[in-house]
């Protein structure tokens, strides 16, 4: 059924998106010679209780209009996914070697606003960031429920940086037009979205997401089973400043939950998702699907990736710009625990998989990625001595590392 999936997605993009070449490497940045890619091999911006946070989780990475790397996480006041949680960032101008004061991004008080997606707009250099927020005392099982109201159920917001990061807009609700009035659970991201460079749809901005639905008139079920999750992708041809829903995966069959999910764009144009399966009857624990339309709809729906072998957890992916160079997912290679990060590196679209650099035999959980200059990679990931949740530490990658 994978090369099915496959062979449908190659043709489908042969026929409706041309290779990308000069605009695609010149715009997301083409591996060169770099002053900074000798001077550190990584260094841990958010550290657990410092800053007057308890613990910082859920990265995100971009690099800004300017070259500067800027890392997201959500600080929380406790280790649990709900209560008080901010959305912070640092910058670093050295490739990641160091870091500027953190600075909060978004704060609602007592409540929770979190899933950080950060996309840099290729037409303004602006950079756009959605988030997703819900009343501190409102718990996920609730949600899932049903049981919050729509004020305290999670909702999605935007905003814009356009001084590369140093500073944000407030937060703008569109809610209304990005999320479906059955859908309860709902999260942006978390990790980068993506701006499509070159074809038809050309300076898009699209965001990984997902949600749970409603379960249907007369069933038994609450809402909180499993089969309710669902990935979508959301779409805008303007610069970040309106937004609506692409393509919506609510099959609810049981097999594939697909819920946290990341996008990368491929050297043909196409994009590529990646998904957490959230304990579907699939043993796989990933799955992934294709768009040749820039994610208004998948080729094929989501189909089971067995060769991303790692426990239930958000993972990211990354097409790295300029000749040759592979797709890659970071993500714990562990099978039965959050541990042992690792980049696996697919040279064939996602057709196959390799493990290609185990990071670090610790614990580890959440990763997102970032193509830095001269020949590099940055990770940026939930990692510690005890548990995944002591740092978030942003590791530079040589390239040369994956061959």
């Amino acid at each position: 059924m994978r090369n099915l999936h496959r062979a449908a997605a190659a043709a489908a993009a042969t026929m409706a998106i041309p290779v990308l070449i000069n605009a695609e490497t010149a715009r997301a940045g083409t591996p060169s010679a770099d002053p900074e890619s000798s001077r550190c091999t990584g260094s841990v911006p958010y550290v657990s209780g410092e800053s007057g946070y308890a613990v910082y989780r859920i990265p995100a990475v971009v690099r800004a209009d300017d070259g500067a790397v800027i890392a997201f996480a959500e600080a929380r006041e406790s280790k649990s996914d709900a209560g008080s949680i901010d959305i912070v960032r640092r910058r670093s101008v050295d490739g990641g070697c160091t870091w500027g004061p953190q600075a909060v991004v978004a704060d609602q008080a007592e409540n929770t606003i979190g899933n950080p997606a950060p996309v840099v707009d290729p037409r303004t250099g602006d950079l756009v960031l959605l988030s997703t927020r819900n009343a501190g005392t409102a718990s996920e099982a609730e949600i899932l429920r049903g049981e919050v109201s729509a004020e305290d159920s999670r909702r999605v917001f935007v905003q814009r940086s356009t001084d590369d990061g140093r500073t944000f807009s407030p937060l703008e609700e569109i809610t209304a037009t990005t999320k479906l009035p059955d859908w309860r659970w709902y999260a942006t991201g978390p990790g980068h979205a993506v701006a499509v460079i070159g074809g038809a749809h050309d300076g898009r901005l699209v965001v990984p997401a997902n949600h749970s639905s409603a379960p249907p008139a007369g069933s038994a079920d609450t809402g909180a089973e499993a089969k309710y999750y669902g990935a979508h992708s959301l779409l805008s041809d303007d610069g970040g400043r309106t937004w609506r829903i692409g393509f919506d995966d609510s099959t609810f069959d049981g097999e594939l939950n697909t819920n946290e999910s990341i996008a990368t764009q491929l050297r043909d144009g196409s994009l590529y998702f990646n998904t957490r399966d959230q304990n579907g009857s699939s043993p796989a624990t990933r799955a992934d699907a294709v768009s040749v339309d820039g994610g208004e709809s998948l080729v094929t729906p989501f189909a089971a990736e067995p060769g991303l072998v790692g426990p239930v957890v958000q993972g990211s992916v990354l097409q790295v710009r300029g000749g040759d160079w592979p797709l890659v997912y970071s993500g714990p290679s562990d099978p039965t625990r959050r541990a042992a990060m690792a980049l696996r590196v697919s040279e064939d679209a996602g057709e196959t998989w390799e493990n290609r650099l185990a990071v670090s035999a610790d614990p580890a959980a959440y990763s997102d990625l970032v193509q830095l200059p001269g020949r590099q990679l940055g990770l940026l990931y939930e990692t510690g001595i005890n548990g995944a949740n002591e740092t978030i530490t942003f590791r530079r990658v040589p390239l040369s590392e994956l061959r």
